[in-house]
């Protein structure tokens, strides 16, 4: 086992469990998130708020457990492309600006999920004991990744309008 393999780990321990509680909180209260999503400008704000809950502790479990992995780091890019596009890019950079929240928090984690993308997710992964890993890295896994970020391009595009402030018609 390497120092590498080892970093791999925690990073995918920590950016898994961060998707998978921010989904499981999302999923404690689904009123409270479909209204969340509607009132940022979500058409079906219900079903976002289910999709979304799912999706991100589907998205955790697979990036920690190294299962899937490139697979897991293209949900982690869709999620930070559409939270970046529709809330985050408004408010600049740093997060700490209120109420929106600047971008750097969604973007540091869509880097992450590159870099597992095409580095792997190590030996200590589902993937390396099937013997897929190094069929899901590299260049293969950066296009995986990629379709992950059309699929948020596609969602705003779609799913998403931006809500007028009031007072502009």
């Amino acid at each position: 086992m390497e120092h590498l393999d080892i970093a791999l780990l925690l990073l995918r321990l920590w950016v898994g469990s961060v998707m998978f509680l921010h989904g499981l909180n999302h999923g404690r209260n689904l009123k409270g998130t479909a209204r969340w999503f509607d009132s940022v400008g979500f058409k079906h704000a219900d079903a976002n708020a289910r999709l979304s809950s799912l999706g991100e502790m589907a998205i955790g479990l697979s990036i920690a457990a190294g299962l899937l992995t490139s697979f897991g780091a293209a949900g982690v890019g869709a999620i930070m492309f559409v939270a970046f596009w529709s809330i985050h890019r408004f408010a600049g950079f740093f997060v700490f600006h209120r109420p929106d929240e600047g971008y750097e928090y969604v973007v540091t984690l869509a880097v992450v999920g590159l870099a597992l993308a095409l580095v792997g997710p190590g030996s200590l992964s589902v993937d390396h004991v099937v013997g897929i890993a190094d069929d899901l890295d590299g260049l293969v896994g950066g296009a995986i990744f990629a379709s992950g970020l059309i699929a948020g391009y596609l969602q705003t595009v779609v799913l998403w309008e931006r809500p007028k402030k009031e007072g502009t018609g």
